[in-house]
């Protein structure tokens, strides 16, 4: 297998996510005729001047700079993950720079969690798997020398602060391993199932050490059957997922397969669906990508996490990359798990 070290695994795939936020950005709440009529063709669409982000890439900035405050100070725990990652969180959402379009569910959650007497599972939205619950989890699919467990409960843990929903805990914990797979060196081809595997190993594995008791605000009767019906939803997408990566035309909105990732499953579904369109492209799959009806920079992102984790730093051009918003934040992480 390939060695993060080798391909720098971890700068790809944040870079990757960054620029495919930033050419989203401008296309999301667009349908693509309006897309097309405003940037041309799909395949020409150009990455803005002034290469903004949304909240996408400032949220995995604020998950990543937890992990590595927690990561610091010992091993990774439950307990020291909530801390840093709820204060990166508050930190964001106080900053001025939180005028991105930020996802409802996310502030709703943030208001909560300034109350620090307040458990994050009572600030958690029990209700909601949007897709902020995955858009911002790839860093834990680039660190290393986490255990499989470690990486898994951090995973839901950081969604959970937010989005308690078990569809947007297992769609996070399947990025993250996504993420993790392809910067190993695993065939593109081969992802899917590997995906589909992970979901039923899991499907009853409920990681109480780093989600406590947060399955009792839901209906059901067990955290075993809280957690289910989350994979249950995965393991639906992916099937439909397996289905469009053999018969989609790359001419067709990739929505129209597998949802307009407004919400976490979806987001991951067709964000992947991109890159395996495109798997040695990736330009072209963040252009297509960006090109969609739906949540365009959340899908943008996450192809672009899964292309620069498969191929590394040097799958994007460098007048792009050294022109991305938050460029030096993300070199810092990046050669930081790189290294």
């Amino acid at each position: 297998m390939t060695t993060l070290v080798h391909k720098q695994a971890a700068t790809g795939a944040l870079t990757g996510l960054a620029l495919g936020d930033a050419l989203g950005y401008p296309t999301e709440f667009n349908d693509v005729p309006t897309i097309l009529a405003k940037h041309g063709p799909w395949r020409e669409l150009p990455l803005p001047k002034h290469a903004y982000v949304s909240d996408d890439t400032q949220m995995t900035l604020a998950v990543g700079r937890a992990v590595r405050t927690a990561m610091d100070r010992g091993l990774l725990t439950p307990s020291e993950l909530a801390r840093t990652l709820r204060e990166e969180f508050l930190d964001w959402y106080q900053s001025p720079e939180n005028n991105r379009a930020p996802g409802g569910t996310c502030l709703r959650a943030c208001a909560l969690l300034k109350d620090e007497a307040r458990p994050w599972q009572d600030a958690s939205q029990i209700n909601s798997k949007g897709c902020g619950a995955n858009m911002r989890v790839a860093p834990l699919g680039l660190v290393p020398g986490l255990s499989d467990e470690q990486r898994a409960g951090a995973a839901q843990l950081q969604a959970a602060l937010t989005h308690g929903h078990p569809t947007g805990l297992a769609a996070s914990d399947l990025t993250a391993h996504a993420v993790r797979l392809l910067a190993q060196g695993t065939e593109p081809a081969a992802l899917v199932g590997m995906l589909r595997s992970y979901a039923l190993e899991n499907r009853s594995h409920y990681h109480e050490r780093w989600l406590g008791d947060l399955w009792r605000r839901a209906q059901d009767p067990t955290p075993e059957q809280f957690i289910a019906r989350g994979w249950d939803e995965c393991l639906e997408i992916l099937d439909r997922l397996q289905h469009a990566v053999r018969t989609v035309s790359p001419e067709n909105d990739p929505c129209l397969a597998t949802g307009e990732g407004w919400i976490a499953e979806e987001a991951m579904a067709t964000g992947l669906l991109c890159f395996l369109l495109f798997p040695d492209e990736p330009v072209t799959a963040l252009r297509r990508a960006a090109c969609t009806a739906g949540d365009s920079d959340s899908i943008a992102c996450l192809a672009g996490a899964f292309a620069g984790a498969h191929l590394g730093a040097e799958a994007w051009p460098g007048d792009w990359a050294d022109r991305i918003e938050y460029r030096s934040d993300l070199l810092t992480l990046g050669a930081l798990w790189d290294a």
